[in-house]
């Protein structure tokens, strides 16, 4: 039996002619247990060589992350350089509101139907409309000069009706809120009649009037359609005085009095408090405005509201 695994390993002989260097390899003889670096073959005749390792310092073995020689460099400036960029940046300053619950309602449909309704009505009626012009601000004036004049001069089947297209507004002046009913066209009355040169004498020469809206020298009558869109805010505006049940809900439309686009204020409230800014644009339905502050040397829109400004 072998004493050890090397020694049931087959050997080949060893010949004369072999040469070993000391440093590079060693013999073990079998049998005789000894070791020698000279090539005797001992008294056993049978030997393995082995060749040590060179140069042991070239294994190593890395387990680590491998580094990398190059610098990496994080750029953590967001200035940005172009201006038309920072202009387009808006700051909403102003306090959020709480979202308005959903109404469901069928106003749209009832005021789909009072339109109708103002149509039908119209084009039942004989004349044609007319657009006369008057001095701003007389409107109601000259319709009641016109009436009574209708009436002196006894033209009643020729002249009909006169009409100052009107609408009811929610007005905001000094942040307090009140309805008002204003004109449409201010500085126009729109009249029914049979176009006639005896007409044409009696609406023109009416304290007041300063003619007829006219193509040329003919003074050009309106389209139904152009009728029924004068009139419809005043017939929303009787129908809504009319039902005053809650099956209905009223819709005027909205406007800020104190202020107008182009207009420079002051900010009272918020965190631009003690800026000067200058309105871009009026939202008077949410009461809200848009405004230009100057901020770090650059004008930058915001979001306002107009219980935050004042005026200068």
């Amino acid at each position: 039996m072998y004493d050890s695994l090397a020694d049931s390993l087959p050997l080949p002989a060893r010949r004369d002619d072999d040469v070993f260097a000391e440093d590079e390899f060693h013999w073990w003889t079998r049998g005789g247990g000894g070791t020698g670096n000279s090539g005797s073959s001992g008294n056993a005749g049978a030997f393995f060589v082995e060749a040590p390792i060179e140069n042991e310092a070239d294994f190593e073995i890395d387990l680590g992350v491998p580094e990398s020689t190059e610098e990496t460099e994080l750029d953590l400036d967001f200035a940005v350089d172009d201006a038309a960029a920072l202009e387009e940046i808006e700051i909403d300053f102003s306090e959020p509101e709480p979202e308005p619950e959903p109404v469901f309602d069928d106003s749209d449909s009832e005021d789909a139907a009072v339109i109708e309704e103002l149509r039908r009505e119209l084009s039942e009626k004989v004349g044609d409309w007319y657009v006369v012009h008057t001095y701003s601000g007389m409107e109601n004036r000259v319709k009641q000069n016109l009436d009574n004049r209708v009436k002196s001069l006894e033209q009643e089947d020729n002249i009909f009706e006169s009409i100052v297209p009107t609408e009811d507004v929610i007005e905001t002046r000094n942040n307090q809120k009140k309805s008002v009913t204003r004109t449409t066209l201010p500085g126009y009355v729109l009249v029914r009649m049979f176009y006639s040169n005896e007409t044409w004498a009696v609406v023109r020469h009416t304290p007041g009037v300063t003619g007829f809206v006219s193509f040329g020298s003919a003074p050009v009558p309106l389209t139904l359609d152009e009728v029924v869109k004068q009139l419809t805010p005043s017939a929303l505006a009787k129908a809504n005085a009319v039902e005053t049940g809650t099956s209905r809900r009223s819709k005027k439309k909205v406007e800020i009095a104190d202020y107008k686009v182009g207009d420079s204020v002051m900010v009272v409230a918020g965190a631009l408090q003690g800026l000067h800014a200058t309105i871009t644009e009026i939202n008077a339905k949410g009461e809200r405005l848009k405004a230009l502050v100057e901020i770090l040397g650059r004008e930058t829109p915001v979001d306002l509201t107009v219980g935050q400004i004042q005026k200068i």
